[in-house]
């Protein structure tokens, strides 16, 4: 709940405790719960865990400067995973480290703003993608 649910616009500060067992983004939306005011935010993210990795992700979480820069963090720490099935990270099997070339990334959300902006009605424009993308929604979970 306190993740989406709460405003509370004078709000200055914020205590995560165990903040290892958080994700990075929910890390970035617990500190994002306090950068709405006008007065100046504290965020404090405690942690018993004297890793290596908690202190990267930690330093990750208080260097980025937006969500997208931390999602590439995240990437980093945690490796793609899988596209479809239950891998949440590591290796993946489906080329996806093409991610982290961010020109691709770019140039592939220009061309998809471009193709969504130019067919609003992608599903008549494009019969068979429509199909197969059917077809995966009847096996795969797309939430």
């Amino acid at each position: 709940v306190v993740e989406v649910g709460v405003n509370v616009p004078n709000a200055t500060n914020i205590i995560i405790e165990g903040a290892e067992r958080f994700g990075l983004a929910q890390l970035h939306q617990l500190r994002g719960r306090v950068v709405r005011g006008t007065h100046q935010p504290y965020c404090f993210a405690v942690t018993e865990s004297k890793s290596d990795k908690t202190r990267d992700r930690l330093k990750a979480l208080a260097t980025a400067k937006n969500g997208f820069e931390l999602a590439e963090h995240d990437l980093q720490f945690r490796g793609s995973g899988e596209l479809y099935g239950g891998k949440q990270s590591g290796l993946s099997d489906l080329g996806m480290e093409a991610i982290r070339n961010l020109k691709l990334v770019e140039a592939a959300r220009t061309e998809a703003k471009h193709l969504v902006d130019s067919h609003p009605d992608l599903a008549k424009s494009f019969p068979l993608i429509a199909e197969k993308v059917a077809r995966l929604g009847e096996v795969l979970h797309m939430e």
